[in-house]
């Protein structure tokens, strides 16, 4: 993956550790409402790649804060690891 700037992360490390954590928390989140999946990849603001890597946590809507249950909020960063929360609607198998 390229960056704006033309770089490419040497994060293999990162994304080791990312692994690890997902492994450790993935039944957690995958309670929570609305999430249906959980992933490691690089985590993206406002549309552009950031080169950091993220736990993605995909949901079916991004819902406001206010709107979930405190059991349901999903938290920013977990063991270090930044939380990049995606909407990627319902996932259906296709034939």
């Amino acid at each position: 993956m390229k960056l704006d700037d033309g770089a490419i992360p040497d994060s293999s490390g990162e994304f080791d550790r990312a692994r690890a954590v997902k492994q450790a928390h993935e039944n957690e989140l995958m309670k929570r409402a609305n999430v249906i999946g959980v992933g490691v990849g690089y985590q993206r603001k406002g549309g552009n790649w950031t080169g950091q890597v993220a736990l993605i946590i995909l949901v079916v809507k991004k819902v406001p804060s206010e709107q979930l249950s405190p059991k349901d909020l999903l938290p920013s960063i977990i063991d270090g690891i930044p939380v990049d929360v995606q909407e990627v609607g319902r996932l259906t198998a296709q034939p």
